[in-house]
């Protein structure tokens, strides 16, 4: 474990000028780089800083801490911060030689290292520690709105998209992620009034429409298809809220994963989404019988521009549905929009 601490030290034997930020992960830690950039871009590298998360499996956070950040989503240093925590290492691991233990990590020392020097975590909801197993395409869904920086635990999951294995739907997810990063994930919600749906997309990643219109309170809460890290002793489980997997036709959504992606000579991006499988349910009767079990296809329009301000989510209007398509166009929210 202290190896790992040791790492901070190790990049401060030799003097780097043009150092800003010290980024650490796992080796099989996913990091977007883009994001990365941009979100740091924002801080002053000058200051004192601690970023990373928490994990999202409650009894995680309880078994270690609530305030580290866990390392296989990453943690970030600002140099000074850096700098003064390698010049106080090995005083630090004679402090906390307590945590040098099986029970421990590496990521406790260095938390409590850090909270020797007056700085404590700054969260960031874009950092995944990915405590979940199985099928996490209801956590992507509703990513967090935040640019995703980190992403752990890939070789656990099960594939990102049902139709690749693992290697394939990595290199799938990063031709959205090398067009931008900025939109990756990101939640956008709007409504088909006439037939009473509710788009709900996930770019580059995933696409759900709803039989009824719903609240983005509502939506912006996962879809439980993922399950526990490990045995629980008893709920709550998660760091957020979920909704429960439901076959209520009025509940549950049509899925449609990313099928192609590109961009177009009007400075737009065109990304495709087609059904994952039949609902197999029958249509939700309370908002008028408007079945979308016909939709095999949703076609989506963003602007090819990244995405700068992330203090709101972006809109999106529904141009048209059509024969087995439905093509949805983002841009941003007016003053007063209410996505409900």
């Amino acid at each position: 474990m202290n190896k790992m601490v040791h790492g901070i030290m190790e990049v401060f034997r030799e003097e780097h000028g043009d150092l800003r930020w010290l980024i650490m992960g796992d080796d099989d830690t996913i990091f977007f780089v883009d994001n990365l950039v941009d979100v740091l871009s924002k801080l002053d590298h000058k200051k004192y800083y601690y970023l990373g998360h928490q994990s999202e499996f409650i009894w995680s956070n309880v078994w270690y801490s609530f305030n580290q950040a866990f390392g296989g989503g990453g943690f970030i240093l600002s140099y000074p911060l850096a700098k003064a925590l390698s010049n106080d290492m090995e005083n630090c691991l004679r402090r906390h030689a307590h945590l040098n233990g099986p029970k421990n990590s590496a990521d406790m020392t260095t938390m409590a290292c850090v909270a020797d020097l007056g700085v404590d975590l700054t969260p960031h909801l874009g950092m995944h520690q990915v405590d979940l197993r199985g099928d996490i395409s209801g956590f992507l869904s509703s990513h967090p709105k935040f640019p995703i920086l980190s992403f752990h635990h890939y070789d656990v999951l099960d594939p990102l998209f049902p139709s690749m294995d693992r290697y394939e739907s990595a290199r799938h997810l990063m031709k959205a992620a090398n067009l931008d990063q900025s939109r990756l994930v990101q939640q956008t919600i709007c409504h088909h009034r006439e037939k009473n749906w509710t788009f709900s997309v996930s770019w580059g990643y995933s696409a759900h429409i709803y039989e009824r219109v719903m609240h983005r309170s509502y939506l912006k809460n996962p879809i439980k298809t993922f399950s526990l890290w490990t045995r629980s002793p008893h709920p709550p489980n998660f760091m957020f809220d979920t909704r429960k997997p439901s076959n209520d036709p009025c509940e549950a959504p049509h899925v449609f994963f990313l099928e192609s992606i590109k961009k177009t000579p009007r400075n737009e991006i065109f990304t495709s989404y087609s059904r994952a499988s039949p609902r197999g349910i029958p249509a939700c009767s309370s908002s008028g019988n408007h079945t979308a079990d016909f939709v095999s296809k949703l076609e989506v329009i963003s602007p090819a521009t990244k995405r700068l301000e992330t203090d709101r989510c972006e809109c999106c209007d529904i141009v048209r549905v059509e024969g087995t398509k439905a093509e949805v166009k983002f841009r941003e929210c007016l003053i007063n929009e209410v996505i409900a």
